[in-house]
């Protein structure tokens, strides 16, 4: 079935939030940022910008009727600025004028004097300062102190992960709309409606029930719209509210750059253990992760990267902690993956090290340390692996044999143009890690001319979602897909919503609207049951047509529901589904957090140009542990486009800032995304097929995030190939490799301090070099 939005799309008719006709009388907003990182506020002048024309008002802190505050998970970041600043483009200010042009204009004047304060943009400083957002936490399995003397070799190193800039077409934005009795029609771009909802309560200061937060879809998300639309809905909702006329505010490019958080930078230490037969024995990790200047999502990041530092490899022995470090950045926040690449980079770091001192290749390491059904993540929780089943389909099905013949033979014969290979396997957890947001709802009516009307808390981005929920109607009621459709979300229809986030958005409102549809056809079939004399097991529906004994009756779906709806028997249900068996104990830090999870394993070839230091991604070969999915081109759209977001983080994406905190790197031509040329000349996708039963939808296991990992492999690759050209480069594990570090690679001084280093570990424990 083909994405319900192709056609809306292509036409130019899908509704965003500019598409939302503007009524007459609207505002429109800009927000001031600080131009300095950190400081005391001595003096905020607005003289000059309140007598530009257009204006109509400027907001400060001052004017908020309820609580200045609009964190989720800690309640450490003000929407306004009030005494002090702690992130160039926090906003002081927020101006409201009859035209967009006119509030831009205004903020241009507005100036605020500030006593600087010293500025940190270093996690491992932030962390040697104690300067944290929470507690560090701790994952542990088996004991690593006693087990480094049982190994063979040990290795260890650093890796320096840099951020990721969401870049999504339509930029942050909200259209607040007063209504009748004190309330607020709010259109957000954003992915967490209730969280909007909930902001917005709070800064003004009365009940949620006041605020319907409405999303129709999202111009893309990646995790950027899950907790940071909150600002732009509760400013626009702070003007409308006092104002008492509509108020639209959406974002400038650059604005958006410059004013909101990334992909969380990582610093990390690792340590890890091999015996001679080259099993991982232990792995230790320190993870320094950049939260920027509050909280957001950061701790719940965190977490993630705890849960996935060992990806998809089984280590008897690991002890992983990492520090949510608070810097003077805008504060990160969720992205595609959310914490899992980080930590899955860092493993992935540790065995390319260990694979270069031993002189081995590093995907022998990588097999040879897969997980298999049975044994145990770090959490506790026991695997039901396909890890091995992916990579053995991938060497058979691309025959790997064949691939690193014809790579060392060109090697051979090319001096100045080298290929690298690598191997990248994926395990990713499906699940919200707090346990509580595992929920979801659909309100499903069927109307009296027998076509179906759905709404659910999912949001659609562009992942699809919307077509994978009308499937289920369609294949549960057993009527054409043209007989149904999705409503936007709105919390006033559906309440209490978790954000389409965590690969889980299918999954959750897909099991609730599966819930929803059965509970009416349920009802359906015990009035055919009646009208036939049979039982309930005796009716089903297939084609629009009721079946009796498996033979066609005279009703079909029509008759079935006009007797139902004359009958007064109810054709709406609003279905509740909560994950089960899921449970997590944060104190322990065991137990069993993800529905199930999604393996892989990707083949990365790329051709350097070793003169140059630019380079090509030729091809990404892939097996995927789709389970039995719903839809095959939604799936393969999303594992493409994950590879290549992926790819773009590890290559060339770079997030700058100084040493002031300003954002360097705040504008597409000094911020690098991949184009068309920058994309695989073949993406190879391959189904690993299996029968085992699990918590998804119909079996049908997510897409949303997992590819993502797949492009981590892209620099290892790189790394390979810059060896082929200089077997002893310096190559640090830093992303992203840029051509820039890929040149500087190429012509490294071989570094004697750790080459000596080296040798005396090796030496040391016996190892034959």
């Amino acid at each position: 079935m083909k994405n319900i939005d192709s056609n809306t799309h292509v036409s130019g008719t899908s509704v965003y939030l500019d598409d939302v006709p503007v009524l007459n009388g609207t505002l429109f907003g800009a927000a001031y940022g600080s131009p300095c990182a950190h400081g005391v506020i001595r003096e905020l002048i607005l003289e000059e910008a309140l007598q530009m024309p257009g204006v109509v008002r400027i907001f400060t802190a001052a004017d908020i009727p309820g609580h200045n505050e609009i964190g989720g998970i800690i309640k450490d970041e003000p929407l306004l600025a009030d005494k002090h600043v702690h992130f160039c483009g926090m906003p002081v200010a927020f101006v409201v004028a009859r035209t967009r042009e006119a509030a831009r204009a205004a903020v241009r004047k507005i100036r605020v004097k500030t006593d600087p304060l010293p500025v940190i943009t270093d996690p491992r400083e932030a962390q040697a300062k104690g300067e944290l957002i929470i507690p560090p936490r701790t994952f542990q399995l088996g004991d690593t102190d006693n087990t480094w003397s049982q190994c063979a070799y040990v290795i260890d190193g650093t890796a320096d992960i840099n951020g990721q800039e969401h870049l999504y077409i339509e930029t942050q934005g909200a259209y607040a709309v007063p209504q009748e009795n004190n309330s607020l029609r709010i259109y957000s771009s954003t992915q967490g409606p209730t969280a909007v909802q909930r902001a917005v309560s709070g800064i003004i200061g009365a009940p949620m029930h006041r605020f319907e937060v409405i999303v129709t879809r999202l111009g893309g998300g990646f995790g950027g719209k899950e907790d940071q639309a909150n600002t732009w809905a509760a400013l626009c909702s702070l003007a409308a509210w006092l104002l008492k006329k509509p108020v639209k505010y959406a974002l400038h490019r650059m604005e958006d750059m410059a004013m909101t958080g990334k992909r969380h930078p990582y610093a990390a230490d690792f340590k890890i253990g091999l015996n001679r037969d080259l099993q991982i024995l232990a792995y230790e990790a320190s993870f320094f992760q950049n939260a920027g200047a509050a909280a957001d999502l950061s701790p719940a990041v965190l977490a993630r990267t705890l849960f996935h530092c060992t990806n998809a490899y089984y280590i008897p022995n690991v002890k992983a902690t990492a520090w949510s470090c608070r810097t003077h950045l805008p504060p990160n926040t969720a992205f595609r993956g959310f914490g899992g690449p980080q930590g899955m980079f860092v493993i992935e770091a540790a065995i390319a090290k260990a694979a270069r001192v031993l002189k081995v290749d590093a995907a022998i390491i990588q097999k040879r340390n897969l997980i298999r059904t049975g044994q145990e993540f770090p959490y506790g929780q026991t695997a039901e692996s396909e890890a091995l089943n992916c990579w053995e389909k991938a060497e058979k099905l691309y025959d790997v044999i064949d691939q690193q013949r014809r790579i060392q033979q060109f090697n051979a014969d090319n001096k100045l143009f080298k290929k690298g290979l690598a191997f990248m396997p994926i395990c990713f957890g499906i699940s919200f890690t707090n346990t509580m947001m595992n929920n979801a709802r659909s309100l499903v009516h069927v109307y009296s001319d027998g076509s179906v009307g759905i709404s659910t808390g999912a949001v659609e981005m562009g992942q699809g979602v919307n077509t994978k929920i009308l499937q289920v109607a369609a294949q549960t009621f057993s009527i054409p897909p043209e007989k149904i459709k999705l409503n936007h979300t709105s919390t006033y229809t559906i309440a209490n919503t978790s954000p389409s986030a965590a690969s889980a958005t299918a999954d959750l409102n897909g099991k609730a609207t599966l819930i929803a549809c059965t509970t009416i056809l349920d009802r359906l079939k015990r009035l055919a049951a009646e009208a036939f004399q049979v039982s309930t097991d005796q009716i089903t529906l297939s084609n629009g047509q009721v079946f009796v004994n498996e033979l066609p009756s005279h009703w079909d779906w029509q008759e079935l529901i006009t007797t139902a709806f004359a009958r007064r028997i109810s054709l709406s249900e609003h279905g509740h589904y909560a994950t089960p068996e899921i449970h997590y104990d944060a104190v322990k830090e065991k137990g069993h957090p993800f529905a199930y999870h999604v393996y892989g394993t990707a083949i990365l070839e790329a051709t350097v140009d070793c003169l140059r230091g630019t380079y090509t991604m030729d091809t990404v070969k892939v097996v995927h542990d789709f389970g039995n999915s719903m839809n095959t081109d939604i799936d393969r759209g999303q594992i493409e486009g994950g590879i290549v977001q992926g790819i773009g983080w590890m290559t060339m994406e770079e997030v700058v800032y100084d040493k002031e905190g300003k954002l360097r790197s705040n504008a597409l031509s000094t911020y690098k995304v991949p184009d068309i040329y920058s994309v695989p000349k073949t993406i190879d996708i391959a189904a690993l097929q299996t029968n085992r039963d699990n918590l998804a939808i119909f079996r049908s296991k997510a897409v949303g995030e997992p590819p993502l990992m797949y492009g981590i492999g892209a620099w290892f690759a790189l790394h390979n190939a810059i060896q082929a050209f200089h077997p002893n480069a310096d190559i640090p594990f830093i992303t992203p490799m840029t051509p820039e570090k890929v040149l500087l690679a190429l012509y490294s001084k071989t570094n004697p301090e750790k080459n000596q280093q080296h040798a005396e570990t090796v030496s040391h424990l016996g190892i034959d070099q």
